[in-house]
């Protein structure tokens, strides 16, 4: 089985608690609310919202995907750490089992953070990602942070 890896980090002005309250514990009230063009909505299929919950995401009409299920691994609410794992959609195609992902949010010493992502896709086959595709999704993922850091600027008491 074929394992490729990536590794991104994002600065956000953001303080990293509130951060993570807003991306990983409450994503799936937050982000169909702010990204309503990309998702439709995220429903809890299975458990509270904490280790062992599946979230299952349904993209908007025009977005390449229809959906996406997802495992919540661990979840670490001191260290604002979280991983989970795609494990059905038809984002996965029919090379990839499943993707991993872990997110940490670091304090930084001006207030903000650090967001440190790893994604790690798994296959029984060979495969191989064209440089385009991964600056596609890095461009994806930073808009999104970028949508989610205007919403906690202009709201400074949300996610406290």
């Amino acid at each position: 089985m074929g394992v490729v890896s990536f590794a991104q980090e994002h600065e956000l002005p953001i303080d990293p608690g509130r951060l993570f309250k807003a991306l990983i514990v409450d994503s799936h009230n937050l982000c169909p609310k702010l990204m309503s063009h990309a998702i439709n909505n995220i429903e809890i299929i299975e458990g509270d919202g904490d280790v062992g919950t599946i979230k299952e995401i349904n993209f908007a009409q025009g977005i390449h995907y229809k959906h996406a299920k997802l495992r919540i691994d661990e979840l670490d609410k001191k260290n604002y750490e979280c991983k989970y794992t795609i494990f059905e959609g038809d984002m996965l195609g029919e090379k990839l089992k499943s993707i991993k992902y872990e997110v940490k949010f670091v304090a930084d010493e001006y207030g903000g953070c650090i967001c440190k992502m790893l994604s790690e896709y798994y296959s029984d086959q060979e495969i191989e990602f064209k440089d385009e595709d991964i600056e596609f999704g890095k461009e994806r993922a930073i808009e999104m942070y970028k949508v989610v850091e205007d919403y906690l600027l202009t709201n400074p008491h949300t996610y406290v």
